[in-house]
């Protein structure tokens, strides 16, 4: 759920909520005449309600406080922000229930750290009911319904240190404190859904490539006792096979009634699936990045994806026939080329679209290169997990010079081939907790994940401008590489225009990405033996903190427009173009009379423009175009304003300004 913008004479703001996150966002109504000089940031207050009766009422907490203030508490204790606010123009809940109704008010602070005084007058109030984790609310609206269950996915993390002193979890005791809590319903979800086959009028298809958690069989053995037809397609050629076997056998299920061995030796067998049937009728799918493993289903981060829609289990049982006859890689390849071709962009809005590997030849891109073409479609935001590697194939877009924030969260460092170019509007992390040397007051965590080999980010999925109108999420088994598209068993879905969906896959994005931002970023300035001492880690003690809010060279400007959904200033408000002589650029048409390009940015002496240049005004609107080149900066005759542009092959619209330089 998204609220609509809500404002006093002040702030205005609104929440995006999913199941268990809520995203405030705030602004200043004026900020060029507010004086930010003595801001020292805002507290938020939460009211919890329930048939408009406030159950509970109180100031949030956090880790960050000033620095000679309340000396002397346990390291790791969380502070009011009543008395220590969070220096931001955004801020996340993470200990928000579902389906439960909050008002947030954030409540501007000026004054010292010792003497704080609270504008309540110009506090703004936000109402927001989280999302429900099951869509059945939606079948009012839509005949497709989405059940989303990410687990924690932190077990390096202060509230795991605090609530369990750092203690390993037993994998073998799912029901234990410390799994539910890692779990956070996704391993009971998993056991929900294979609980609903629950006589001979259902079946359950399943396509696993890790299957060794007992707990998961066993359930699966429940439901063929009780009648359903249970059939299970296992990876039987990788590492995995001997352990996949064994579980099936604990189980009761490796006889060839209930098991079918995928022995396939090109690529890997790496689907997560379950299809849920209702008299041999496909009905629902449960998918995602889960594999069937301690570590997967409460180790690293993952999310589980409960789709209820009738034509894409059909797309999904169809796939596992397939599998389950142990069908050639060369075989599916063209099996999936003839029934499926990608759609052109921009895509249908109200559309699902499942994507089954492996579909590209050896030595063909064209499945990488539409996921490319789909994040390049992105207006203002972009959010990447990356499990493993960052292709080439989508660094190029992400090198761009551009406006679109691009939040890239990856489990390990980047390699020395992973280059992600130099754009401030770029953010990346990686995964990270807090040993011995932290930043003041935070506990220590644990190191490695005692669950997995991959201690932090399994996740395999995009979102495109997830605040739009328009949102597309893309998610499932995939790891976003050539392989995944050519050689391994793999299956996506692309979801177009669904904001529900978006509001929770941005939510607990935003909460992973945040969570190893700050532990990331204190990694680097430690190893790069940066010197600290000006900030310690603690709260600014003036308003110095709001200046990189409203820097445009920041991306903190952009997030702060952006998650209100607010434009940028124009162009020639932001960067005014210079007229000083040329410098070398490659126009091959300076004999012509006159020439007219269109400028969409500025940097370090040279124009990015249109690779179309015009000899007068162009009258198309927008302005069509399918390539960008760089030209030296050059004297400025007209400055004709700004102009709308589009992409002829993805369909992003966007602005530039139409300058005429001969």
């Amino acid at each position: 759920m998204r609220t609509k913008i809500v404002n006093n004479d002040v702030l205005k703001g609104r929440a995006i909520s999913g199941t268990y996150v809520v995203i405030l966002a705030w602004d200043l109504i004026d900020p060029d005449s507010f004086d930010r000089s003595n801001l020292l940031g805002f507290a938020i207050e939460r009211s919890e309600l329930k048939n408009d009766e406030v159950l509970e009422k109180y100031w949030m907490k956090g880790l960050k406080r000033f620095e000679q203030k309340d000396k002397g508490l346990p390291v790791g204790t969380p502070v009011s922000t009543a008395e220590h606010p969070f220096q931001s123009f955004q801020w996340s809940d993470y200990t928000a229930k579902d389906g439960h109704h909050y008002i947030y008010r954030i409540v501007p602070c000026y004054g010292k750290p010792k003497l704080l005084s609270l504008d309540h007058i110009n506090a703004l109030e936000i109402n927001v009911i989280t999302e429900r984790v099951t869509g059945e609310e939606n079948k009012l609206t839509t005949n497709t319904t989405h059940d989303i269950y990410f687990n924690r996915g932190v077990i390096g993390s202060q509230a795991y240190a605090r609530e369990f002193g750092n203690q390993k979890p037993n994998p073998k005791e799912p029901y234990s404190k410390e799994m539910k809590w890692l779990s956070r319903g996704l391993f009971e979800a998993l056991i929900g859904f294979i609980a609903e086959a629950k006589n001979e009028n259902f079946g359950l298809y399943a396509a696993f490539y890790e299957f060794h958690y007992q707990p998961v069989a066993k359930a699966l053995a429940a439901a063929a006792a009780a009648g359903a037809d249970v059939k299970i397609v296992y990876d039987a050629e990788s590492s995995y096979k001997d352990e996949n076997y064994e579980n099936l056998k604990l189980a009761g299920l490796q006889n060839n009634q209930n098991a079918f061995p995928r022995t396939v030796t090109e690529g890997i067998r790496h689907n997560k699936f379950i299809v849920l049937l209702h008299n041999k009728k496909p009905i629902a799918v449960w998918t995602g990045s889960v594999n069937i493993s301690a570590g997967g289903i409460f180790g690293h981060s993952n999310v589980g994806h409960i789709v209820r829609d009738k034509a894409v289990a059909e797309a999904y049982e169809d796939y596992w026939e397939s599998l389950s006859k142990n069908m050639s890689i060369k075989d599916l390849r063209q099996k999936h080329k003839d029934i499926f071709t990608l759609p052109k962009l921009p895509l249908e809005p109200g559309t699902i679209i499942p994507i089954f590997s492996p579909r590209d030849q050896k030595d063909e891109n064209t499945t990488l290169d539409w996921y490319a073409s789909l994040m390049d479609s992105a207006r203002h935001i972009i959010c990447f997990t990356i499990a493993f590697n960052l292709d080439e194939t989508f660094q190029r877009v992400i090198q761009k010079e551009s406006d679109v924030l691009r939040y890239l969260v990856k489990d390990d460092d980047l390699g020395k081939n992973e280059i992600i170019g130099n754009d401030h509007d770029v953010i990346f992390a990686s995964g990270s907790s807090f040993t011995e040397n932290n930043w003041p007051n935070f506990l220590s965590e644990l190191s490695d994940n005692p669950l997995n080999s991959n201690d932090y980010i399994h996740n395999k999925f995009m979102l495109v401008d997830p605040l739009g109108d328009n949102p597309i999420v893309v998610t499932g088994s995939a790891n976003f590489s050539k392989p995944s598209q050519r050689s391994n068993d793999e299956n996506m879905l692309v979801i177009v225009g669904d904001t529900r969906v978006a509001d929770i896959y941005f939510g607990e994005f935003m909460r992973i990405f945040d969570h190893h931002y700050v532990r990331y970023l204190k990694r680097k300035l430690d190893n790069s033996h940066t010197d600290t001492s000006k900030n310690k880690g603690y709260l600014a003690e003036d308003g110095s903190w709001t200046r990189s809010h409203f820097n445009p060279n920041s991306y903190k400007e952009k997030r702060r427009k952006y998650f209100l959904n607010s434009p940028l200033d124009p162009i020639s408000d932001k960067a005014k173009l210079k007229t000083f002589s040329a410098a070398d650029f490659d126009l091959e048409i300076l004999d012509l009379e006159s020439v007219y390009v269109v400028v969409i940015h500025e940097q370090a002496g040279a124009w990015k423009i249109l690779s179309r240049n015009f000899t007068q005004p162009p009258s198309e609107n927008p302005i069509g175009y399918t390539d960008i080149k760089t030209i030296g900066l050059c004297p400025v005759l007209s400055d004709l304003g700004e102009v709308t542009i589009r992409n002829a092959i993805t369909g992003a619209v966007g602005k530039g300004k139409l300058i005429r330089i001969k």
